[in-house]
Order: C-alpha cells, then structure tokens, then sequence
C-alpha cells in the first residue's frame, strides 16, 4: 500500500524560508546560474544557518513527539534547487535534526505545482510568483518576509500562530466594502451582515487543521495557540465572531484593535508567525515576529 498523509498537517516550505540562503541567492541573482551552483558546491560543507521559517518547522515537528505520540504534521521541502545543488540544504537539514525527509527540488522551475500533488495545507516561500500562484490555484500560502528577529529563541514550546482577518481567513468581501466606499459603508454593512457568516479564505483550511490537532487537547493544555489579530472593532467584530461559531473552530485569542499597530500586540500574543494580506502591515509585524503575506484579494490587486 502506498503512503498516505492522511490526517497529517502537511506544511511545505522553500528552502529560503527555512534556511539563510541570502548570500547564495544574491551569487546568482549578481553573477547567474552556473557562479550559483559553483558557489553550493564550494560551500557544501558549511551547514546553512536557521532561516525566518525555522523555528516555526522546529516547533511544527516537535507536534510529532507528543502524547499519544503519532504522525500529526508532515513538513515536505520545495526548492528551486537541482537535486545536485540542493544536496547542501539536505545536510543542513539532517545537521539541524529536522524530520523531513521528502523534497522536491525543480531545477530552476516553479514549486508551486507540487503544493497540490503533497496535498499541503499550507506553502511557505520567499518567492512572491511561486506563493501568488498557490494562492490561485486555491491553496493556503504565504511570502516569508526577511526579518533579523531572533531564529533560534523561542518564549515558549506552545506553538502559536496569529492571522488577520479579511482576505486571510476569512473571503475579501467585507474589504472590498471598506476599500470601495470607505469605513462608514463598512461598518453598515458588517452590522447589518452580523448573522451571515462571512465565506472562507485561502487560509481557512489551515486553520481548520490545526483546529483538529487542538481537538485532542484540552483548551487550557492544548501544544497550539491560534490567534485573531484585526483591524476591526466593534460593532464589526460580531460577524466574526459568529463565522468561527458557525464554522465550528475555535481561535485562542482575537484582538479587535481598531486600526492600531499590530507589531507590539503580535510581541504580546508571542506570534511565531503571522499571516497578513497587507504589506504595509506585513512590514510592520516583520520587525516584531516572523511574518508571511498573503498576496490575495482586493488589497493586492
């Protein structure tokens, strides 16, 4: 019988994103391919050091080692790397002691056809095309922001996960309001909406699987913290409220915070990740916590 994720969180990550590529990457993007693959070669005894998407995969794994131990996450490796230039990442990931052990490296090709033969829950990437393309195709995926915080810290082992509302896990349909016809129009319009749950993002499904490994715990013990970190306020946090109520999934925490620099709240939440659709927002948390953009919606159009 083959293998099977089945009932697996499945998590696939470029290898930008999980290790510190930035002086490879600028040989090729300065000198070309052939410098590149001279330059991995060269280099391919000196393990990679922890990237802005490491501590999150560290954290993902360590889901498996949990009582009742069983398989709950599967992490795949995407890389635009051949097999042969790619052999570096490999190691370092075997260096570091990170359980992943399937990979697709595409020799120079986009990754993001893979995300749907992995079956993945979620693309990671810092390659914005590769990550817009996922996000079309209907699958959860984010472009890793590069950020000098810490990567091999964390305050606690309990993985906690952040997300904006609107265009993220939840449709674009109230923003496009907001966007369209200003705050007024908005607020009118989620009041008047209040019962009608609103339709599901692109990160909707992520959610709803960490919600599953949640399941398995109790709240206050739970090895997975997920919060709700938007720019509404009240009155227009009831439709939200009543969306994850009628989607039957729980967010930890939901900070409705009007307008306000997310960045410090984020720091408080002790994101290890947040997902935003907006850059200027994504720019801002990236100097507080590891942040993936979410190119999707009326916001990036």
């Amino acid at each position: 019988m083959p293998a099977s994720f089945d009932g697996k969180l499945v998590v696939a990550i470029s290898s930008r994103a999980l290790f510190d590529l930035e002086d490879s990457n600028r040989v090729f993007e300065e000198l070309g391919v052939e410098a590149y693959y001279q330059y991995q070669r060269e280099h391919e005894d000196q393990r990679l050091a922890p990237g802005v998407a490491f501590p999150l995969v560290k954290k993902l794994l360590a889901l498996n080692a949990l009582p009742p131990v069983r398989p709950r996450v599967e992490v795949i490796l995407l890389s635009r790397n051949t097999a042969d230039t790619g052999l570096r990442i490999m190691t370092s990931i075997e260096h570091h002691q990170l359980d992943i052990s399937r990979a697709a490296f595409t020799g120079g090709e986009s990754t993001y056809p893979y995300v749907p033969a992995f079956d993945a829950h979620l693309f990671l990437s810092a390659n914005p095309i590769d990550v817009r393309k996922a996000l079309d195709a209907g699958h959860a995926a984010a472009t890793i922001l590069p950020s000098n915080i810490g990567r091999n810290t964390a305050l606690t082992d309990q993985l906690r996960i952040a997300f904006d509302g609107d265009a993220v896990l939840f449709s674009d349909e109230a923003e496009r309001v907001y966007k369209e016809e200003g705050l007024a129009a908005f607020t009118a319009t989620e009041v008047n909406a209040a019962r009608e749950p609103l339709s599901g993002g692109p990160f909707k499904s992520f959610l709803a699987a960490l919600h599953r490994i949640q399941s398995e715990y109790p709240p206050d013990a739970s090895p997975i913290r997920t919060g709700l970190v938007t720019a509404r306020s009240a009155p227009a946090h009831e439709r939200v409220v009543r969306t994850l109520r009628a989607w039957n999934i729980r967010i930890d925490e939901a900070l409705f915070l009007g307008g306000l620099d997310k960045g410090r709240f984020l720091m408080a939440f002790g994101a290890d990740i947040f997902f935003d659709d907006q850059r200027g927002h994504c720019e801002s948390a990236s100097r507080h916590v590891a942040t993936g953009h979410v190119p999707f919606g009326v916001a990036n159009e």
